[in-house]
């Protein structure tokens, strides 16, 4: 599976270069012009990767990355005109992971994202969606500050679901990845356990939940 990575970037030339150089190393490209769509676009997919222009329309670029960064577990790039050595200092500090000066060559900045791409795939302990943040080492679970409590199958329920958030989960693959079952005699232990995760959520107020659609399966979504 491709990685995905966010490029935002006001200027539709540099969007475009940038975008194609990226797409020909096989990576899949989701633009975003401002501040406004990149945590759009956040809330909506999952994404590895985010480039971040400074200088948006309508955000601060530090002040977006910060948002970020508490809400999603991912690595920042910057991509400034700005090149002065307390800007770079302030983008770090922001919680950038690296942080690339204009003018600069596509092959460095293509080079920057395959780093950044390998150090998060051997650092990836959480997986975060919509203020939910789930440690996968020691197998626990909080909304925003507060701890879900979850037994072991309620985590690997959340977890799941988390990662494939953008679609709906059958009830065998469910099975197959919490009890390792590739057999389903009833449903009743999912549906106790989709019950309690949801009973959980709404104990923190979560603006989120497991939904159920019939003939289709499971998944994660606002409310």
């Amino acid at each position: 599976m491709a990685y995905k990575i966010l490029l935002v970037e006001d200027n539709p030339h540099i969007m475009e270069i940038n975008t194609e150089a990226l797409e020909m190393e096989n990576y899949e490209v989701v633009g975003a012009p401002d501040g406004k769509t990149c945590l759009s676009v956040l809330q909506s997919q999952e994404v590895d990767l985010a480039i971040l222009d400074i200088m948006l329309p309508d955000a601060d670029g530090l002040e977006l990355c910060r948002k970020i960064k508490q809400e999603y577990d991912i690595p920042i790039i910057f991509l400034s005109a700005l090149g002065e050595s307390r800007q770079i200092i302030d983008g770090l500090r922001a919680g950038g992971d690296d942080y690339l000066p204009k003018p600069y060559d596509l092959g460095v900045l293509v080079a920057r994202v395959e780093a950044r791409l390998r150090g998060a795939k051997h650092k990836n302990q959480f997986v975060c969606r919509n203020g939910l943040k789930l440690d996968t080492l020691s197998m626990t679970g909080c909304y925003e500050e507060n701890d879900l409590l979850l037994t072991q199958k309620e985590f690997l329920l959340l977890r799941f679901l988390t990662e494939n958030a953008d679609s709906c989960v059958s009830p065998d693959e469910l099975y197959r990845e919490i009890w390792g079952s590739h057999t389903i005699d009833d449903h009743n232990a999912l549906h106790a356990t989709v019950s309690r995760v949801n009973k959980k959520l709404d104990g923190v107020n979560a603006g989120i939940r497991v939904s159920h659609t019939r003939g289709k399966g499971y998944a994660l979504e606002e409310i």
